[in-house]
This record gives structure tokens, sequence and C-alpha cells, in this order.
């Protein structure tokens, strides 16, 4: 069969997206995996299916690049919004349903997508790193010369460590700049590092500023471009506002044969 998608990318994380509005794509884990594949599919970090749900301008489902159905994905909420916009779901704010619960969602002049992240109700505090859950899993740990850092290796290592091998963890290293934080990913489900992972950057911001309550706003140097994260701090690791600010980039459109 021959399959219409569109190619998205917020910051360098990159997606398949694929308009199942009208409910007749289903794809294998495999058939997914090679839509993802680098060497012999079209290559991207997540493919993404827009749907519709009553009570919701529209769904996302999202997949990891080896398959498997995956969390809540930030860049590719922002890609996504912006995808329904392009293809006639044009709203000055949006109200859509994914794994983890509604989002609201808006774009702006400057071109960037305002998606609003789900609450944080707990941080778990480690010896030199914390743990937390903003959609996904997230692992962050703050490192020196970042830029130099072996994020593949040590990344890996904690998420296939004992604790986290089976379920899987987002790992992020950060380090403080003089105007916010320069956060790197190693994603599960791509096993590899990320040019950008949104749900890890918005996890890495809130952890920034865990004892100071109160209304931030973060800025973010990711290998793959900049984001911000505002949020409100409540205090006791319950963080709520929470909004991921980037782009969410069209790349092209075509068709694909799958078996």
């Amino acid at each position: 069969m021959n399959i219409q998608f569109s190619k998205y990318q917020g910051t360098g994380n990159d997606f398949v997206i694929i308009d199942n509005r009208e409910g007749n794509i289903s794809l294998s884990n495999q058939q997914i995996a090679f839509l993802c594949d680098r060497r012999f599919g079209v290559g991207a970090d997540g493919l993404m299916l827009l749907g519709t749900t009553t009570g919701y301008d529209f769904s996302m489902t999202y997949y990891n690049a080896d398959g498997t159905e995956g969390t809540m994905c930030g860049n590719g909420g922002r890609c996504l919004v912006q995808f329904a916009h392009d293809n006639g779901i044009v709203k000055d704010h949006y109200l859509f349903i994914a794994i983890d619960g509604p989002h609201e969602a808006s774009i702006h002049n400057n071109g960037w997508v305002y998606l609003k992240m789900s609450d944080v109700h707990a941080v778990e505090t480690g010896d030199g790193f914390f743990v937390t859950n903003t959609g996904s899993p997230h692992y962050i740990a703050m490192v020196k010369d970042l830029a130099h850092f072996d994020v593949y290796k040590e990344g890996r290592a904690i998420r296939y460590n004992e604790r986290f091998a089976q379920e899987g963890i987002n790992t992020n290293f950060i380090e403080h700049l003089t105007d916010g934080l320069f956060v790197r990913t190693y994603e599960r489900g791509v096993e590899n590092e990320t040019y950008s992972c949104g749900t890890g950057v918005t996890a890495s911001a809130l952890v920034s500023c865990l004892h100071k309550e109160g209304e931030h706003t973060v800025d973010i140097k990711t290998l793959g471009g900049n984001l911000a994260v505002s949020f409100n701090n409540k205090g006791g690791g319950h963080f709520n506002h929470i909004w991921l600010k980037g782009p969410g980039t069209f790349v092209y459109k075509a068709s694909i044969h799958l078996k």
C-alpha cells in the first residue's frame, strides 16, 4: 500500500506524520520501525498519527522509532499542532488529546508553537540526579563541559541499569549557562541521543528551579536549536501552567510504498 506522509522537525527532533482522521491507517510495529529507519526508510525519531476524538480538535498517537507506542512527546506535540494547522484545522487555540491526557496549544506570530504540558506532582531528588515525569519519565543530571560529554555512553548506561531497564527512562544531562540551560538527551525508544527532547527540556527546566517557588521562564539550548519553558513552581515538587515553546517546522511531504 502507498502511504502519504509529511516530515516535520522541532529543533532537530524529527517525525513522520500521517493524517489518520478517516481512521483507515493501521501500521504494524515493523512498518513504523521501517518508516523511521534512517537508512532504509524515511528516517525519523518517531511517528505520529493525527486522529479524531469527540470533544477535541484532534488526537495524537505517538510511536517511538523502534515501532513501539510511546508516551507523550513534547516536540512531537508541537509539530502535530503545526501539521493540523497546515492541513485545515485552523484555530487560534487548540485542544487535543494524547496518551497522557488533554493538551492546549497555540501558534504564535514568531512561528513558535506553545504547548501546554501536563502538571507535575513529584520530583525525586537523588545523589546528583533527579527523576520526574513530564508526560514521559526523565532522569536529569547536571554535568560540566556538556559539549564534550559522552551522552550516548552515559545515557545508555542509566537507561539500561537495574532500576530502569524494564520500563526505560529518558536520560538528560544539563549544564547551566549564563542565559539558561544547555540540555542533551538520550531517548528510550530511539536508543540514541536525539537533537532535542521536548519532555526532557521541560523536566530539566523544572528541576533547575526546584527550590525557587513562583513563575519562571527558562531558555533552553539543544543541539537542534532553542526552546523555552515557562511554569509555576508551587513548591514541594508540584508544578503547573507548564508551557513548552518552540518551532514545529514543515520539511516535506511525499508518499512511500509499504509492504
